[in-house]
């Protein structure tokens, strides 16, 4: 004996017509995890060296607080290995590192 083929009726959501462009109710606020890209984070920066003090800038953890370059790597964003005055280490763009001068 042949098996029957299974007939599905059609899903409900199948004709409903596309909502219009602004039609619907805007959000009211914009979610926190909604990422920008940095697209000059590619070019990275040249003027750092292994061993340099630096500062972490941007809103990441450490925001703000020296370090010392431990390891500098390339790639398609240069980025360097740091550790901070805490003694915590952290991977950071090279972008988001400014050069501390020396005091004297």
């Amino acid at each position: 004996m042949r098996k029957r083929k299974v007939n599905y009726p059609p899903a409900k959501t199948a004709n409903k017509p596309a909502p219009r462009a602004g039609a619907g109710p805007e959000p009211a606020y914009i979610r926190q995890t909604v990422v920008s890209i940095d697209l000059t984070a590619a070019a990275g920066r040249s003027d750092l060296r292994t061993g340099d003090r630096v500062r972490i800038n941007g809103s990441g953890l450490y925001a703000g607080e020296a370090a010392v370059i431990e390891k500098l790597a390339g790639g398609v964003i240069p980025s360097a290995v740091v550790r901070t005055e805490a003694g915590r280490t952290r991977q950071v763009r090279t972008i988001d590192l400014e050069p501390i001068r020396a005091e004297g």
